[in-house]
């Protein structure tokens, strides 16, 4: 009767141990939970350094190609759609320059400006355009011109 009940009692320990991990792993297949996070989305991700460069010197009625690099220090890319002349100005000892005179038509670049870049060459290049005014325009011979860029 001893062998019969170790037998039964043997069983009996194997039924509740394969029950137990059944039931564990019942368990673990069965759960669900919730929870949150946080994360933040910059503001700005920064501005971009525009550089323009005509290359010839201009006469009146003239045009100069100007071609445009960009500088992005920011750690992600920038898009460049259309860059824009904002102003012209002449150095300080042409003070008779009419800057008016002056003008480009805004260059639809569509470029992505990958991070950390100087330098970074755009594909197209605008057009710097000095009026052939009725006026004396003496004023601007020899001048050095700032061009102001700005982009969206």
């Amino acid at each position: 009767m001893k062998k019969i009940f170790k037998k039964r009692y043997a069983a009996a320990v194997a039924v509740v141990a394969s029950l137990a991990v059944a039931g564990a792993a019942f368990a673990y297949w069965t759960t669900t939970g919730s929870g949150s996070g946080s994360g933040s989305v910059a503001s700005s991700n920064g501005t971009l350094v525009i550089n323009g460069s005509a290359g010839t010197a201009l006469t009146p009625g003239g045009s100069s190609s100007v071609s445009f690099t960009i500088d992005n220090a920011n750690s992600s890319s920038l898009y460049v759609d259309t860059i824009h002349l904002d102003s012209v100005s002449a150095d300080a000892s042409h003070p008779d320059c009419d800057v008016s005179d002056f003008t480009m038509d805004d260059v639809t670049e569509t470029t992505t400006v990958p991070a950390n870049t100087n330098g970074y060459a755009m594909p197209n290049d605008g057009t710097l355009a000095m009026a052939d005014t009725a006026l004396n325009q003496d004023g601007c011979k020899g001048a050095s011109l700032t061009l102001s860029f700005s982009s969206n």
